[in-house]
């Protein structure tokens, strides 16, 4: 599986074991996707990006979509961007605590984002579902 066991292996550690961690990537790449999920409103990467964006990160998330290294996140700049609510959906979906989710989704999101990004451009619905599935 390559791609996805570096990704996996990111995660294991901040979430406990290997299927908290699956459920973590399946539950953000339901985020990515936009197909509500734990995300809440379904809005898919762009709507992710926008929330970063209106929370003073879009530098950061703008790093993962572009070509060049990616900026990394803090559990807390997760929480702050994302919200508390939208956190606790992760938690609850994923099947870990809070502070699992807000970790995890620190280590996943500059990861999946980049991975479904690699031309530097959001792809459109049809070819970010394509790539979510190939990457899982």
């Amino acid at each position: 599986m390559g791609l996805l066991d570096d990704v996996l292996g990111q995660v294991i550690g901040k979430v406990g074991g290997n299927d908290q961690a699956m459920k973590m990537v399946e539950t953000v790449a339901g985020m990515i996707g936009g197909g509500g999920g734990a995300g809440g409103s379904g809005a898919g990467l762009q709507g992710l990006v926008e929330k970063f964006q209106a929370g003073g990160l879009g530098d950061v998330a703008a790093s993962w979509i572009g070509t060049g290294d990616n900026k990394a996140i803090s559990a807390d700049q997760v929480r702050g961007a994302l919200g508390d609510d939208e956190v606790q959906r992760v938690a609850d979906e994923a099947g870990v605590s809070k502070d699992e989710a807000a970790s995890g989704l620190a280590a996943l999101l500059p990861e999946l984002v980049d991975k479904v990004t690699p031309d530097g451009l959001v792809p459109d619905a049809g070819a970010l579902a394509e790539r979510l599935q190939k990457l899982l």
